[in-house]
């Protein structure tokens, strides 16, 4: 499927996905744009059962077009999922699960909860570009306000990593950002954070805590400043953007268990925040959806799996 192939507006995405079997069609070429290939075999040729499976002409195996996607084993049409993508695509702060559950009529808040907690780990997509120089990276922390500590130090508060892609050469506005939840800001928590994040040989700019030392022997041209209030602008800026975007959009009542996910869907809407291409960041959701499989919803609230509860 040609990555423009997408509706660029509420009554284009009606008309195009106005039944069930639009969707299905859809979705198909969105995990098989080379065509459908058995996950066993490796097989090119399938034909549809009446379970609505697709069966592999070569092994017999059986199909699901949901199966390792966050749609997988849903009961509720493929119609109401789009529309929940779409819906989320076109709030610029995001929606509550109130609100997806008024939009959809569906009967239970927890399964509105559940969507919204399923679709955020769609946002990230495998393989995404990573960042390219000049970057400037910063640790921050996500909390209220904790006596009795200093600098780095925190008891209760959680800690993040944010990267940001700033004005150099060849760029004259903040490009992309990559933000992640860490457990301590040691060289051993921050340095994958980068590797996995930045382009190799980027210009890196961080300040001068000890940890961000062994960027330079990893093949990073390594800037350190210090001693300026605002050295790391525009880190600081994203930063105070996605603390504003958690107590506005979220009350504050995000738990960290749950906070990479926060950190996930921000960091999609901070990319897209200059695109008016409604339709193409709808695609791009859709596209993480069918590469990410399913949390089941007792993971999601942290809870035994059902072959594992005491019963009795």
């Amino acid at each position: 499927m040609s990555t423009e192939d997408y509706p660029a507006t509420l009554m284009e995405f009606d008309e195009r996905f106005g039944t069930e079997e639009a969707c299905q069609q859809y979705l198909f070429r969105i995990r098989w744009p080379d065509g459908f290939r058995c996950p066993v075999c490796g097989a090119t040729k399938a034909w549809v059962n009446k379970r609505h499976l697709l069966v592999c002409s070569a092994c017999g195996r059986q199909v699901s077009l949901t199966a390792g996607t966050v749609m997988h084993g849903t009961r509720k049409p493929l119609r109401m999922w789009f529309r929940a993508m779409w819906w989320i695509c076109t709030q610029k702060t995001g929606g509550s699960a109130k609100g997806l559950q008024r939009l959809l009529g569906l009967g239970s808040y927890q399964t509105a909860w559940a969507w919204l907690h399923k679709l955020r780990r769609a946002m990230i997509r495998a393989g995404r570009e990573p960042l390219e120089g000049p970057v400037e990276i910063d640790d921050a922390f996500i909390g209220g306000r904790e006596e009795g500590v200093t600098g780095r130090q925190s008891f209760k508060k959680a800690r993040i990593v944010v990267a940001v892609e700033v004005p150099g050469a060849t760029r004259k506005v903040l490009g992309r950002a990559r933000i992640s939840q860490v457990p301590d800001f040691s060289g051993d928590s921050l340095m994958p954070f980068v590797v996995e994040n930045v382009v190799a040989g980027s210009h890196v700019i961080t300040d001068g805590w000890d940890a961000y030392r062994p960027l330079g022997s990893l093949g990073f041209v390594h800037e350190v400043r210090v001693g300026d209030v605002e050295l790391l602008a525009n880190a600081h800026r994203v930063v105070s953007l996605l603390k504003r975007w958690l107590l506005g959009t979220h009350q504050g009542a995000v738990r960290r268990k749950h906070l990479q996910h926060y950190l996930d869907e921000f960091t999609f809407r901070y990319d897209r925040r200059k695109s008016r291409d409604v339709g193409k960041i709808f695609y791009r959701m859709l596209q993480g959806a069918s590469s990410n499989e399913v949390t089941p919803y007792w993971r999601l609230v942290d809870r035994p799996a059902p072959d594992q509860r005491v019963t009795g």
